[in-house]
């Protein structure tokens, strides 16, 4: 009887799965080793009807076919925009052709998924939301996958019935010297807090070391201190939130793990676990589990790749209850970095 319920279960599962199925056309536009590893296999995964991938030359077009022979690989975006068929368009390409690529694709009228930075500035921004709503574009969304992660959702969720207090994050890593740092790495941690924490004003903002930056941020109800560095090594990188509230402290590592510790009471201002100490009490909220490899476990769920995919997907099919990351959503990011770089 029980393993008649475990294979019904098993069953019902993988029917569940193979009955998600999608019905429009979609392109993906870059094919560098990010697309590879982190957003074209959830795509293959997910089974999205993926008719083009456009490249840079003729020649990359010529092994792009060879790889993956089931898609029409092309050097012309025009190709692709012209084709009434496809409906969604996935771009990740070199970040500093992401506003040009936005902006055509918007301009055709079709959705955008644009990795991220979708641009370099608060105006090229404001710029992308005003095509979309122009053209009527249905899906306009960037790739700031980290508000996607099961543990960043789980985090949201909990600090919305918290009193918070303060939190310290630290995003640090070796040197970049074949990009902007601001743009293309610490987006990730400026955008992590502005969707966890809201609006904020740098409150103080030093470069310790080229391109590297210790700031304070004064949200509202908030305030945060972060360490945005690439002084370290990209052997040993960290990137920890710990947030602090009321009611305890949560700790976010890595994407891979989420604790909340609980505080113990105070009596007339004197810390009772001083007086009666207590063994320490840890709750994991998210941990992902290295032992099975099963999908959600993987590190495109926990780092939020598949999500952010499935949720552009599910929107351009008329779900778009899962987009986190509309474009204007990113205004808040954009405006720290901008006061990042006023100093």
């Amino acid at each position: 009887m029980i393993q008649g319920l475990i294979n019904r279960y098993k069953r019902l599962r993988t029917e569940r799965f193979l009955s998600q199925t999608y019905h429009h056309q979609y392109a993906f536009v870059g094919m560098g080793q990010h697309s590879l590893s982190n957003l074209y296999p959830v795509i293959r995964y997910l089974g999205v009807p993926l008719k083009y991938v456009c490249v840079t030359s003729e020649q990359k077009a010529r092994l792009v076919g060879q790889k993956f022979p089931d898609v029409k690989a092309t050097a012309s975006l025009d190709e692709v925009l012209a084709d009434d068929s496809v409906r969604g368009v996935f771009v990740a390409a070199t970040p500093t052709a992401h506003f040009a690529l936005a902006s055509k694709v918007l301009r055709s009228g079709k959705s955008l998924f644009i990795e991220k930075p979708p641009c370099t500035t608060a105006d090229e921004l404001e710029q992308l939301i005003s095509m979309q709503r122009q053209q009527q574009v249905p899906v306009a969304m960037a790739g700031v996958q980290k508000r996607y992660g099961p543990a960043v959702q789980l985090l949201k969720k909990a600090l919305r019935k918290e009193r918070l207090i303060s939190y310290d994050l630290h995003y640090q890593t070796g040197a970049y010297p074949e990009g902007d740092a601001l743009l293309d790495l610490y987006i990730h941690a400026l955008d992590l807090v502005a969707f966890l924490f809201g609006k904020a004003d740098v409150v103080a903002c030093r470069e310790v070391s080229p391109g590297s930056y210790c700031v304070m941020l004064q949200h509202e109800g908030v305030t945060g201190t972060l360490e945005l560095s690439t002084a370290y090594s990209w052997t040993a990188p960290e990137e920890s939130l710990q947030v602090c509230t009321q009611s305890a402290v949560y700790r976010l590592s890595q994407m891979e793990e989420l604790t909340r510790q609980p505080k113990q009471p105070s009596v007339m201002g004197i810390p009772l676990e001083k007086v009666m100490p207590r063994g320490k009490t840890v709750e994991f909220l998210y941990d992902r589990s290295n032992f099975v490899p099963t999908l959600m476990n993987n590190q495109v769920v926990s780092q939020g790749f598949f999500g952010e995919v499935s949720a552009f997907v599910e929107a351009v099919e008329g779900h778009p209850d899962a987009v986190a990351s509309s474009l204007e959503t990113l205004r808040d990011t954009y405006k720290i970095m901008a006061d990042i770089r006023k100093g």
